[in-house]
């Protein structure tokens, strides 16, 4: 019986849920650093999920537009399925635009309550970077005038004041800033 508690007390230090939640503007990176992120971790052997926010939308915000109300639906729903997965010992990136301070503070606040741990991690990239990756052409959409309501262009972002991390994604590549996360999550105790 001892032998089984030695072993369950190593698995405990070893195996630890948390939410990393990448907050940036569209195309900064947060998914493309996620998933490096992501990929590294996996190979190490631990349990890890990205919910991308565009995936959310789709198949579990389905309907949700993109007023202030429904952008702060969107990431509740996010925040309780991410909280769900990293008290069951997931770690769970979460590469979410989110961009109102109060929804952010209502997910940490969740977190807190359940004790489960919770990173804020902010890819700043600036605007005129993002316009150029356009990733998904929303930059180009708007600058025509067929689509209004763009995050961090004729919609507020509202930056954290005093994230956990802040990563400059223009000034790093890509294996680069995933490092810098997972330097974090080490010095948190999160990653071995």
């Amino acid at each position: 019986m001892a032998e089984r508690t030695d072993v369950s007390q190593t698995l405990e230090t070893q195996v630890t849920g948390a939410t990393i939640w990448l907050t940036g503007l569209p195309s900064a990176g947060k998914t493309t650093i996620a998933n490096e992120l992501a990929d590294t971790l996996r190979a190490e052997g631990r349990q890890v999920e990205v919910l991308d926010g565009d995936e959310i939308r789709e198949y579990l915000s389905a309907g949700l537009g993109f007023s202030r109300e429904d952008r702060h639906t969107n990431v509740q729903r996010i925040g309780f399925l991410a909280e769900l997965l990293s008290r069951n010992d997931v770690l769970t990136l979460v590469p979410v635009i989110a961009p109102y301070a109060d929804s952010r503070e209502a997910v940490r606040k969740r977190h807190q309550v359940g004790g489960t741990a919770y990173l804020e991690v902010h890819v700043a990239t600036p605007v005129d970077v993002c316009s150029v990756r356009d990733v998904k052409g929303l930059y180009a959409k708007q600058a025509a005038g067929e689509l209004s309501g763009l995050t961090g262009v004729d919609d507020p972002y509202e930056a954290p004041e005093s994230p956990d991390l802040r990563i400059e994604s223009h000034h790093q590549t890509v294996q680069e800033s995933a490092a810098q996360l997972r330097a974090l999550l080490t010095e948190r105790g999160l990653a071995v």
